[in-house]
């Protein structure tokens, strides 16, 4: 490889630092003996989520000139093979002869597109650099194939499209300013983000037409880098067909038996075992989330239908035909995600259903600590004793005390059975920082 394009990309990158990106509530640990991975869904911002640490860094003190950043999907590097990678190393300390490797704070972006990338990785963890970060297209990095790879060195940060603060940052708006006209760019962005979504590269566009153009780009790109072209898969009507009907399916537990009828009786060929693997190829590229009925039976829990959200309001909208009950989906589907991102690692999310039901279940060990309950409203009789009841269900037989329900924009306290309910408007509960 000519080291003199490497010394130029590392030399251009450097004098982009301070990089211009909008700091992101999730933040890369600089300092942990590992290596850094950053799975996430495609164009969330994983790119950017490097930039924010290299900006960190500079502002603490480190000079831009210890940063050793390359991108791979830079033409130049189209044709670089593994025996190539170590040319890095030799075009960086030929730029800077007197800075230790040990002293470098190494981020690769798109490093997996070589091919055995993964021994590189190791072998300048082992012996020279302790600072590396490692992000790439869900087709190259999937979480657990990482895992595989790296033979358990990485540390992983997820990322996942913009939160509801995150997307007030990103449109200026004032998330806990008191003051009322503050509050209603507040409530205006919820109903935006409800509908389009978080993904960064479509909350900056300002006309709809541009947003559904790019999400529905993401989607396509995930189709043919994703399923068709890693996996090999030679049925792309069937599994774009496939993946939204489980979208339309949102907030109700997946029937994948009569999905594979249906597609059945269409003429479409597609075995039932192919349908299982798609779904669980799909959550591991971060499209999908599994949400499985709770159960204190592991067997049971795992044979029971299960729920599945999609990462991000905006593909669904952009992909499906309008129906009636969508607000209400998005509105489940856009608190799910925020439980989802803040639950911790000790943490597991389900849905309990018996007489009634309740839509989340928080539960850490064997301890509920948590019951959320949602709906666009209460204000129809009947569905405040549907969604009161289930509530309550649920609270007596897990035996949880932290019970909320959350709406479009209805706030209250209910006092019933000896509980107490939280009524709170999706907004609020949105920018809340929950700690679980």
């Amino acid at each position: 490889m000519n080291k003199d394009v490497l010394k130029a990309i590392i030399a251009l990158k450097q004098e982009e630092i301070p990089f211009d990106a909008i700091p992101r509530d999730v933040i890369l640990p600089l300092s942990r003996k590992e290596i850094i991975t950053i799975p996430g869904v495609r164009r969330c911002g994983k790119t950017t989520a490097m930039e924010l640490a290299v900006n960190e860094l500079v502002a603490s003190g480190v000079a831009k000139e210890r940063i050793l950043w390359i991108g791979f999907d830079d033409e130049r590097l189209a044709r670089m093979g593994v025996d190539e990678l170590d040319d890095i190393l030799a075009a960086y300390m030929g730029m800077y002869p007197d800075i230790p490797l040990k002293d470098v704070y190494m981020f690769f972006d798109e490093l997996p597109l070589v091919n055995g990338w993964e021994l590189f990785v190791m072998r300048v963890f082992k012996s020279y650099c302790r600072h590396v970060f490692v992000c790439g297209s869900n087709a190259h990095v999937l979480s657990r194939e990482m895992k595989s790879e790296l033979r358990g060195w990485p540390y992983e940060v997820e990322l996942w499209p913009l939160s509801f603060r995150e997307f007030c940052r990103f449109k200026d708006v004032d998330a806990d300013s008191p003051l009322e006209r503050e509050r209603a760019k507040v409530r205006a962005s919820f109903g935006e983000h409800l509908k389009y979504g978080g993904m960064p590269g479509v909350v900056t566009e300002s006309l709809a037409s541009d947003k559904f153009k790019k999400l529905q780009g993401y989607f396509d790109t995930m189709l043919l880098r994703d399923f068709i072209e890693h996996w090999s898969i030679s049925n792309p009507p069937v599994l774009r067909y496939f993946l939204k009907r489980v979208m339309a399916g949102l907030a109700s537990p997946v029937s994948v038996n009569a999905i594979y009828n249906d597609i059945k009786s269409q003429g479409f060929k597609a075995t039932k075992n192919d349908l299982y693997d798609w779904l669980d190829k799909a959550c591991g590229i971060y499209l999908f989330v599994r949400v499985p009925k709770f159960s204190r039976s592991v067997a049971k829990e795992q044979q029971a239908l299960a729920k599945y959200y999609v990462v991000d309001n905006g593909l669904r909208t952009a992909l499906l035909v309008a129906q009636t009950d969508d607000a209400g989906k998005q509105l489940e589907n856009a608190v799910f995600l925020h439980l989802h991102r803040n639950k911790g690692g000790d943490c597991r999310i389900c849905f309990w259903q018996g007489r009634g039901e309740c839509d989340f279940v928080v539960c850490r060990d064997d301890e509920t600590i948590r019951l959320v309950q949602v709906t666009w409203s209460l204000e129809d009789a009947a569905t405040r004793r549907r969604e009161v009841s289930g509530l309550l269900e649920a609270a007596d037989a897990l035996g949880c005390g932290d019970l909320t329900i959350v709406t479009y924009d209805e706030e209250a306290t209910i006092d019933e059975s000896g509980h107490a309910i939280n009524v709170i408007p999706a907004w609020k509960f949105l920018l809340r920082k929950t700690a679980m």
